[in-house]
Formats: C-alpha cells, sequence, structure tokens
C-alpha cells in the first residue's frame, strides 16, 4: 500500500525533472544519458544499467554510455560503502584516513572496465573529430570516476593528482567551445573547493593550471553549473550543500538538499541528509 501511494509522488518527480531538463534542452532532445542520469540520481542502481543495457546494445560504440556505466558503478559502490554521506566530507579525518575501505573485487573491475572502455572510444572519436563534445565529457567522466576510486576507496593520492590533472585538461577544452559545455564546471569547482583547504605546506607540492584554491572561485563555477548544467545540476547542489555543511551554515545547505529531495524523492542519501542537518539545526 506504501509502495502504491508513493507512485503518483515519484511520476510526478521524473515528470519534473523531465520538464526541466526539456526546457534546457528541448523536449524531442532527451536522451538515455539523461534519463540514465535521472535514475542514478534517484538511487535506482538497478534502473539505471538496465537502460544503459537496452541502450548499449543499439550503440555499442557510444563512449558516453560506457562512462555513465562507470559512474553508476561507482556510486553504487560507494553506497555499499557509505562513503557519500556529507559527514563524512565535513570531517577531513574520515576522508583521509589511510585504512583502505573493503571494495568489492568484482564492482571494480566493471568499473574499470567501463572506464577503460569509455576512454578508447572517446579518443577514437576526437582523432576524427577533435570538438566532440560528447567525447570530452565521456573522458571527464570516466577520468574522475577512476580518481574517485583511487581516493575515496584506495587512497592512492598520487595518483588522484595525476588522474585530476588530466581530467581538467578536458573540462577546460569543453569550456572553451562556443556555446560552453558548462557541466564541466563542476570539476574546476570540486577543484578549486580541495585545493582551498589544503594547508600550506601541501599547496607547495599540489599545483594546477589556473587554479587558485579558492573557496569563493569553486562556489562560483558550481553554481556555473546549477544555473545551466545538463547532467550535473543535481550533482553541483549537492557538492556545494556539503560546502555549506563543512561550513556550519546548514539553512543554506537545507535550502539546497530540499530542492534535490523534491526532485528526486527516492534519493536516500539526500532525504537522510536532510533529516540528519534539520536536527542539528534546532
Amino acid at each position: 500500500m506504501v509502495e502504491f501511494a508513493m507512485q503518483p509522488v515519484r511520476w510526478l518527480a521524473a515528470f519534473t525533472f523531465a520538464v526541466a531538463t526539456a526546457a534546457r534542452v528541448g523536449a524531442s532532445d532527451l536522451t538515455d544519458v539523461d534519463r540514465a542520469f535521472y535514475r542514478l540520481y534517484s538511487y535506482d542502481f538497478a534502473g539505471a544499467h538496465a537502460l544503459l543495457d537496452e541502450a548499449l546494445s543499439v550503440r555499442p560504440d557510444d563512449p558516453l554510455l560506457h562512462a555513465v556505466r562507470g559512474a553508476v558503478l561507482l556510486f553504487s559502490e560507494f553506497d555499499r560503502l557509505q562513503i557519500l554521506e556529507l559527514e563524512f566530507f565535513a570531517d577531513d579525518d574520515k576522508v583521509t584516513d589511510g585504512k583502505r575501505l573493503r571494495p568489492d573485487p568484482a564492482a571494480r573491475e566493471r568499473l574499470f572496465h567501463a572506464s577503460t572502455e569509455a576512454r578508447r572510444l572517446a579518443l577514437g572519436r576526437l582523432a576524427i573529430e577533435p570538438d566532440d563534445r560528447d567525447a570530452m565529457f565521456a573522458l571527464c567522466i570516466a577520468i574522475g570516476t577512476e580518481s574517485d576510486y583511487f581516493g575515496l576507496v584506495e587512497k592512492r593520492y598520487l595518483r588522484t593528482y595525476s588522474l585530476s590533472i588530466e581530467s581538467q585538461r578536458y573540462a577546460r577544452r569543453l569550456l572553451d567551445l562556443d556555446p560552453p559545455f558548462y557541466d564541466a564546471y563542476l570539476i574546476l569547482g570540486s577543484v578549486e573547493y580541495v585545493v582551498s583547504n589544503l594547508n600550506f605546506f601541501f599547496r607547495l607540492f599540489v599545483r594546477f593550471e589556473d587554479i587558485e584554491g579558492s573557496k569563493q572561485k569553486a562556489i562560483e563555477n558550481l553554481r556555473q553549473v546549477v544555473l545551466h548544467g545538463r547532467y550535473y545540476r543535481p550533482f553541483a547542489k549537492i557538492l556545494l550543500a556539503a560546502i555549506y555543511a563543512r561550513d556550519d551554515e546548514p539553512l543554506q545547505a537545507l535550502v539546497l538538499l530540499r530542492e534535490v529531495g523534491r526532485e528526486f524523492p527516492d534519493n536516500s542519501l539526500v532525504q537522510r541528509e536532510i533529516r540528519r542537518i534539520e536536527a542539528k539545526a534546532r
């Protein structure tokens, strides 16, 4: 009965996401990637995989589909390992804890297979068409997936650093296009924020081109994604909420999380974090 009663809410959330996305890209331009991201943000990992399976059966050489597959596998593993809680990101000791988690070897193999395939196909496309947006975005997703896995699961920070440099290179190429590919701002904004939290000693050794280590610039970059992004818009809101939560600004964090929660009522992480921050703000 509860499951049946929730169906109109879920349908309305899916409809709202589709309308909001259609308003930015045109209703006829909604793709399997748009729908897969909706399933991902809804924490419907099985549904995302089913959709991607069907799409890949028709377009097995689409690098973006393989890249999104890797992202779904990453977030599914993050959820299993309880890495995604905002409280985790609010505690530097937890983020940099040297103890490795207990990853699923099968999930790791599938994740890196998907990212490797995305890289191979994307580079092949770029060799023919250097300004292929989907190919460059697929590389950003695939490289980011690998970087996040190495950093947050295996604690291999040097490998994460080198991958971040590679990802930023494609992000900047996307932003140099006309019009810019606004989702790429999330990559630069994330790096800006991470560097802004490094102490002076580490900043001497960690250098990125055109990265100032400015928290304000990080927020501005993420806001660009919130305003203009196509795929990463909800993710940018969650990252901004995490920044506000770290800065002891719970009301601003709640505004963003409630927006995401209304759009994706089945996202258990967002609903749980809303309740946690509400309780702390009382």
